[in-house]
């Protein structure tokens, strides 16, 4: 690395081209992997070039439709985008048990977003509180002015509340502005009106404004989602209970409850990906929501009926928009809301939370019987193979192997796929 230096003036005014030329001569990279690089498949690379700063290239995730979701009675593809081989199946395999009276149920809230203003050196905070509860109405057609618009379509800043909370600074002043964003996932419009009423608020206390901006935990904007799944239907009631057992685990362990959260994040963050969400907001305010009492916990519960079927619930905050941000530029998002037939943010919350409920069932089911590890073994299998050069009927020979040998390895694979590339030449 000697001699190379990252200081690169004036970087992002370059052009895609020449940023990208300078990255190729810093990390010597060859003609293959500056060709990959530049390629930005999908996505045009005007578009690319505006989303985020120093573009340089495009990286492509494969795009998934899981199969078999009847969420609140409606037929539903669910577009999904990640990397890790079991999802989609999973998932689509997941929803096809979850299909009996009626489906799976999902109602989100309405779509109210906080705007949080923190207030420092107060001498009299409790006093301060009651002095911005006194100027409520006028916070709010304060906020409301920023963007008229949204309060045509019937959102905008709707209430507040105002919290003293001790810090290890003293005492803080924080209030929070409830905004109906409608359809938007709402940041910007949140934080143009927590903007707009800080200096207020300072006026009117004496106080001093550091903070205002949206927060991640958004539980004013929730999705409860709820399914029952047969025991004949899944193997039994062995089954039922071993799916029971998992989640009163994790209920009660937060190492548990950490590994059965991502498995709900599988379903909604692929989905998210799909349509263009803010996937770090909603992670945000998933483990911040499984924290909300104090300790962390699981977010789905499991229990098993009287007559000894399986009933899932789930309540988490989904903050998700259909217009604006990424939504709005990338076309595949746009193709993905399409191909679900979606018409309003509520819907997406609510197909986003059947997803991530039944991702969390294919997960303990799959603990519960054979093991998770077995559907990711085969899967990552397959992966190898295919790595490792193999094609068409090759790719499920040499992963048979693999699993049956219990060597599942790269080098394997390519022994495997080398041995039936010479016979097949003999």
């Amino acid at each position: 690395m000697s001699g190379k230096s990252s200081r690169i003036p004036k970087f992002y005014k370059l052009s895609i081209e020449e940023r990208l030329r300078k990255v190729i001569e810093f990390a010597e990279l060859n003609e293959d992997e500056s060709k990959l690089l530049a390629n930005f498949g999908n996505l045009d690379r005007k578009i690319a070039d505006v989303m985020i700063e120093n573009v340089v290239g495009g990286m492509t995730y494969p795009f998934a439709v899981a199969t078999n979701f009847l969420i609140n009675g409606r037929e539903y593809l669910v577009p999904m985008v990640i990397e890790e081989s079991s999802v989609v199946a999973a998932a689509s395999n997941a929803a096809r048990v979850m299909r009996r009276d009626g489906g799976i149920r999902s109602i989100a809230t309405e779509s109210i977003m906080i705007g949080q203003i923190q207030l420092v050196d107060v001498e009299n905070p409790f006093y301060a509180k009651q002095i911005i509860i006194d100027h409520k109405d006028e916070i709010i057609k304060i906020a409301n002015e920023q963007d008229p618009i949204l309060v045509k379509l019937g959102g905008g800043a709707k209430d507040l509340e105002v919290r003293v909370i001790d810090t290890r600074i003293g005492p803080m002043v924080v209030t929070h502005l409830h905004v109906d964003v409608k359809d938007a996932m709402g940041a910007n419009a949140v934080n143009t009106m927590t903007e707009a009423v800080a200096p207020y608020i300072e006026d009117w206390t004496g106080g001093r404004v550091y903070l205002r901006i949206i927060t991640n935990l958004a539980d004013k904007r929730l999705v409860r989602t709820r399914v029952k799944v047969y025991a004949d239907d899944i193997g039994g009631e062995e089954v039922v209970d071993g799916i029971v057992a998992a989640s009163a685990f994790a209920e009660a362990d937060p190492y548990r409850a950490a590994t059965h959260n991502k498995g709900i994040m599988n379903g909604i963050i692929a989905v998210a990906l799909a349509t263009g969400q803010d996937h770090r907001a909603l992670e945000a305010g998933a483990h911040s929501y499984a924290a909300k009492d104090g300790w962390y916990t699981a977010l789905s519960r499991w229990d098993k009926t009287p007559d000894g079927n399986l009933v899932g619930t789930m309540e988490m905050p989904m903050a998700v928009g259909i217009i604006g941000g990424a939504v709005k530029v990338h076309p595949i998002a746009r193709i993905a809301l399409k191909i679900m037939g979606v018409t309003t943010a509520k819907e997406l919350a609510e197909i986003m939370g059947a997803v991530g409920l039944a991702q969390n069932f294919a997960a303990l089911r799959a603990l519960a019987t054979e093991g998770i590890q077995r559907g990711h073994m085969k899967l990552h299998a397959r992966n190898l193979a295919v790595m490792a050069g193999a094609t068409g009927e090759l790719i499920d020979k040499v992963a048979s192997i693999m699993i049956k040998e219990r060597r599942i390895r790269f080098d394997r694979a390519k022994e495997l796929v080398e041995q039936f590339t010479k016979t097949r030449k003999l």
